[in-house]
Parts: C-alpha cells; sequence; structure tokens
C-alpha cells in the first residue's frame, strides 16, 4: 500500500508527465537542448508564433523544467537542469527500441 507522502508524490509525476504529453512542449525542450535561447529564435526555428511559443515557455517554467534569464530587453531560456535532457533521452530511446 502507499503512503500518503508516496501518493503526493505519485500525482506530482503524474502532474509532470502532463506536461510532456504536448507536442509543443516537447519541441520546445528539445530545441533548448541544442542551447540557450530567446522567444523569437525559438519561434523561428519551430515556425510558430512568439505568443504561442512564450504561453508554453510560462507553463514550461512553471513546472520547473525550464529557467530563464534576462539580458538587456530579452528573457533567455534554457533547461533547468540535466534531469530534463535525461527524462528526453530515455523517452527517445524507448519509443526507438525494437
Amino acid at each position: 500500500m502507499i503512503n500518503l507522502a508516496d501518493e503526493k508524490d505519485l500525482c506530482d509525476l503524474a502532474e509532470l508527465f502532463k506536461i510532456f504529453g504536448d507536442s509543443t512542449r516537447v519541441k520546445i525542450l528539445f530545441v533548448l537542448l541544442q542551447s540557450e535561447m530567446n522567444v523569437t529564435e525559438i519561434s523561428e526555428k519551430l515556425d510558430m508564433t512568439q505568443p504561442a511559443i512564450s504561453q508554453q515557455l510560462r507553463l514550461l517554467k512553471a513546472s520547473g523544467l525550464v529557467t530563464s534569464r534576462r539580458e538587456g530587453k530579452s528573457n533567455f531560456y534554457s533547461l533547468a537542469d540535466d534531469h530534463v535532457s535525461s527524462i528526453l533521452n530515455i523517452g527517445l530511446e524507448h519509443i526507438n527500441e525494437e
């Protein structure tokens, strides 16, 4: 049986996986695997509007998957830590298994 602390952890994990359930957010994370970028750079790479990218970045940041730093008038985004790239890479390995 799962105790209450474990139940909360499982709910938090389910919420984390919900974030990965959106292809736009996953695309943004994969773009940020390459390097730190601002909204304009991400939107150009993904051929999407800046407002659409900004909305998804807010969710990714709130989930602790992305961080940002301000430089002048621009915010530059990057993956929050190595765990995010590990999750993405393990997911890719899993779907590419034969």
